[in-house]
């Protein structure tokens, strides 16, 4: 059961802009790590763009899962997950990072921020701290 990427976006019009994401791709060979990520990133922004504002979906794309949320404002999150991890968990897990985030990053930096410019670092312990989560029932 694992997580891979957990990215926070802004369904603009017309781009999707990634504004801040957290990847952990440990279990990859370190050859693979780079590619693996590109795909992640380019799969969430792909997702992002087909989902309807205010929409939640559940994606199959390869091995993974991508679990997607939409808010009614153009936030937007995406959780890459393996096929055994709970989609409810996903879901908590994404609501709780978009209303976070929403709270700490202005709306302007959401139509022009990047992760570079955006500070908010509670994704990786989001990542990780979920990545145990499930076994706690």
């Amino acid at each position: 059961m694992r997580l891979y990427s957990l990215s926070v976006l802004y369904k603009g019009d017309p781009k999707v802009r990634l504004l801040r994401a957290a990847y952990d791709v440990s279990t990859f060979n370190f050859f693979q790590r780079s590619s693996v990520q590109e795909f992640m990133t380019f799969t969430s922004q792909l997702i992002v763009e087909r989902s309807e504002l205010g929409s939640r979906a559940s994606v199959k794309e390869q091995e993974y899962l991508c679990h997607v949320y939409v808010r009614s404002d153009g936030l937007a999150g995406v959780v890459i997950a393996d096929n055994e991890y709970p989609q409810r968990v996903c879901f908590t897990l994404l609501d709780k990072v978009l209303d976070e985030f929403s709270r700490q990053v202005s709306r302007a930096e959401w139509l022009s921020g990047s992760p570079v410019t955006i500070s908010y670092a509670a994704l990786d312990g989001y990542l990780s701290k979920y990545q145990v989560q499930p076994h706690h029932g």
